[in-house]
């Protein structure tokens, strides 16, 4: 008599293609969405600047998501049990953190928010402990620590002027609790129906997800082309292709590791900010860039270890 198939546990374990030193093409990954991503808080800034914060998430979105359907990409068939897994992805890795990123922002400045997000590896790490029994040790620890270090000394002087409210810093912590859920969701999957068609699946449900927050403020839109360009340019690039891009690199160097770009990204955000919004740089936030920067190379450089049983 045969036995029934084995139901697969929501949260599931995943071998990284690269359990070893980053290579070119792994770095490269790495770097790019950094660079993406750390835009993207400058682009959420200027489109606040005509459009109410769920339109842009649905704009965002929705653009994201075309310019992934236009790519040529294999055809493949979600599994059924995989079928829950992809819904709870789209919620959690796009439609709720692209949701609140954009209202924390009428609250602290696009710096700030980068700067913030860079707690995602603390939580991918916690969650792949808790419910992965993957356990940081060793280089990977350290970085762990060094690069949270890093981000608190940038977060620092930014917080303590009073120009981050508690509830944009609330929101974005939210946010990145997302991330960490959803990056170790995203890992398994990613290996077994490949980066664009997992995603652009994703940006497709995401889309539906955004549409009644999105157009329920759509009347205070003042459509002006230098907000509407960088709402699209955040969607095509910031979505669509570096969704496509953070698949890739999840895949190949497993979800606790990939997430260390957001210990870059507040680099860029700060960066950008301060040469495009006016934000300032205490010589705090300068010794914390180092620091994230040593986080990050001491991370890619760590061998995961055996999975605990």
């Amino acid at each position: 008599m045969s036995e029934a198939p084995t139901q697969r546990k929501l949260f599931e374990q995943s071998s990284a293609a690269n359990d070893g030193t980053f290579t070119p093409q792994d770095w490269g990954l790495f770097i790019s969405v950094a660079l993406i991503w750390g835009a993207s808080f400058l682009f959420i800034d200027i489109g606040l600047d005509a459009f109410p914060p769920g339109l842009i998430t649905l704009l965002r979105v929705a653009s994201g998501a075309v310019a992934l359907l236009l790519l040529p990409k294999p055809s493949v068939s979600i599994a059924p049990d995989d079928r829950s897994r992809l819904v709870l992805l789209s919620v959690i890795w796009v439609a709720v953190p692209f949701t609140l990123f954009p209202i924390a922002e009428q609250y602290i400045n696009s710096s700030v928010t980068g700067l913030l997000n860079g707690a995602t590896p603390i939580f991918a790490a916690t969650v792949a402990a808790l419910l992965l029994r993957q356990r940081a040790r060793g280089p990977l620890l350290v970085g762990i620590v060094v690069g949270f270090l890093g981000i608190t000394l940038i977060s620092l002087p930014s917080i303590s002027d009073g120009a981050s409210e508690a509830r944009g810093v609330f929101l974005v912590l939210g946010a990145t609790v997302c991330y960490g859920f959803a990056i170790n969701l995203a890992a398994p999957m990613q290996q077994r129906y490949g980066s664009l068609p997992l995603m652009t699946r994703m940006l497709g449900l995401a889309t539906l997800w955004t549409v009644p927050y999105g157009l329920w403020d759509v009347g205070a839109a003042s459509w002006e082309p230098g907000p509407l360009i960088a709402v699209l340019v955040l969607g095509v690039f910031g979505t669509g292709v570096a969704f496509a891009i953070m698949g890739a690199l999840v895949g190949r160097v497993g979800s606790t590791r990939a997430s260390f770009i957001t210990y870059l990204i507040p680099v860029v955000s700060l960066a950008l900010g301060v040469a495009f919004r006016d934000d300032t740089v205490a010589p705090l936030a300068i010794a914390g860039i180092a620091l994230v920067i040593g986080g990050a190379l001491l991370a890619s450089r760590a061998k995961r270890q055996p999975t605990d049983q």
